[in-house]
């Protein structure tokens, strides 16, 4: 059983987030959708939370009002095993959202994301010191990581 899951606060778009996420990553589902009852803090009827889980991992998302918002303090990190994995899940993510540096990006809902290649611990932990400092230095001129242009920097290419 898992005892510790993130809790993310939306602003009237949990249900929209959730079901994003869940359609990008196999494996993954929505769980649970409560509404608020008569007499809460939200309007009757509408979503409260969704349970959701990713790849086995849970996550509850709450319909909250605008006190609290996201910051890249806490991001997910998507480990990727090809280029295609990339470029699906940056482009899915950042649509309506923005670009960052080195693989980051913050979605439409402002939860930010780091998609990265498996690759890149790799390059950038190499034998060959020379290799990953140039392998970093190309990382740092990207928005999405792109591995062959990372493993060309890798090898002096």
């Amino acid at each position: 059983m898992q005892r510790i899951s993130p809790f993310l606060w939306f602003h009237g778009d949990a249900e929209e987030a959730a079901n994003l996420y869940v359609s990008l990553f196999p494996g993954s589902r929505v769980t649970d959708v409560s509404r608020y009852p008569e007499g809460s803090p939200g309007p009757a009827g509408e979503v409260m939370t969704v349970g959701f889980e990713l790849e086995g991992q849970k996550f509850t998302a709450l319909n909250g009002d605008s006190d609290f918002n996201f910051n890249e303090s806490i991001s997910f990190l998507v480990g990727c095993e090809s280029q295609e994995e990339v470029d699906r899940l940056w482009d899915a993510l950042c649509e309506g959202g923005e670009p960052s540096q080195c693989g980051w990006l913050k979605d439409r809902f402002g939860l930010s994301w780091q998609i990265v290649p498996d690759a890149l611990g790799g390059l950038l932990g190499g034998s060959d010191p020379q290799g990953a400092q140039r392998a970093m230095q190309a990382m740092l001129k990207m928005s999405k990581l792109d591995i062959k242009v990372l493993q060309d920097a890798y090898e002096g290419a």
